[in-house]
């Protein structure tokens, strides 16, 4: 007989619903869908390629690692698979073969395994990822270089590229609508705004997303855009171009809302999702990469167990 008096702790997040591991992720693999499918239409065969190799060998290592630490299989719940997929959506079309199986393996063994597995990793799989690749392989992860005429079909420059170097004037180049359905060079999941806010919008509705940290991040980016737009709008585009353009819906929507690093109580979710979107920003207008939402996501990412901190007094407590 089971002795009730011990108690029986598991790994954060506590929170408990009816849905199972396996649903979530097949829940996000669904909404992360309704922006890579308009990736492939425009990056053809090759990035149905990246993507499928993506998740093939998210779950390849994921099976090594329980051959290794002799656990019981765990590429069923499908977080392996989601992992792979959404990293996808981060990388060129043109990615090599190679990159994206090292992409997967930094993401599922050093991301998450190393950590223990789901509930444990302090930072986000696939930005972790993402970043690491950034970092090693620039001219790779370069889109601008990787993309220009790919297949000579494919002639749209990276618009963050454009504004970063030439000035603000070039996002007049980007109308809104056009960002929306996809007409710039990017990742082939990031390019499609509307179909990453339509995902978005699935996951919170379905609640597997906290509208917290996604509309915090979407506003800190907008707002900070708007403040450097204000002070030099020669030198600084606007803050719909930095909302629909590079990673920051991605970022928003299928990064920093990942439940092991992302804060539990409602006010730490908000300061985390507005410093996602400021950080963003800084890095994009300040720093030395085109795209900062990885790099913004991951320093959030640290930042997060200070954060989770800030909580309501228990009750009783004077």
């Amino acid at each position: 007989m089971t002795d009730s008096t011990k108690l029986i702790v598991s790994h954060a997040p506590f929170y408990r619903d009816a849905c199972t591991v396996m649903k979530r992720s097949y829940l996000i693999m669904a909404a992360a869908l309704v922006a890579l499918i308009p990736g492939w239409v425009m990056f053809g065969a090759p990035a149905v390629g990246v993507s499928a190799l993506a998740v093939a060998s998210a779950l390849f290592w994921e099976l090594i690692a329980n051959t290794l630490m002799k656990q019981q299989p765990t590429v069923g719940d499908g977080n392996a698979a989601m992992v792979g997929l959404i990293l996808s959506m981060l990388l060129p079309a043109t990615a090599p073969w190679w990159m994206v199986i090292t992409g997967t393996f930094v993401a599922v063994i050093m991301g998450k395994v190393a950590f223990g597995g789901i509930g444990g990793n302090p930072f986000c799989p696939p930005a972790l990822s993402a970043a690491v690749l950034t970092v090693s392989w620039p001219s790779l992860m370069n889109f601008n270089g990787m993309l220009v005429d790919y297949d000579m079909l494919w002639t749209m420059v990276d618009p963050l590229v454009n504004v970063k170097f030439f000035g603000a004037e070039m996002a007049d180049l980007y109308a809104p609508m056009e960002l929306l359905m996809g007409h710039q060079a990017g990742g082939i999941g990031a390019v499609c705004g509307a179909g990453l806010i339509a995902g978005g919008i699935f996951l919170m509705i379905r609640g597997i997303n906290r509208w917290e940290v996604s509309l915090s991040f979407l506003a800190g980016a907008f707002i900070s855009a708007w403040l450097f737009n204000m002070s030099n709008p020669d030198l600084y585009a606007g803050p719909v171009f930095h909302l629909l353009s590079g990673y920051t819906l991605v970022a928003a929507f299928f990064l920093a809302t990942e439940d092991a690093s992302s804060p539990v109580n409602v006010i730490p979710m908000l300061i985390y999702g507005f410093g996602g979107g400021v950080l963003t920003v800084l890095i994009r207008n300040k720093g030395a990469w085109v795209d900062g939402a990885l790099f913004a996501v991951l320093l959030m990412n640290l930042a997060n167990p200070i954060l989770d901190m800030i909580r309501p007094k228990a009750l009783g407590k004077v």
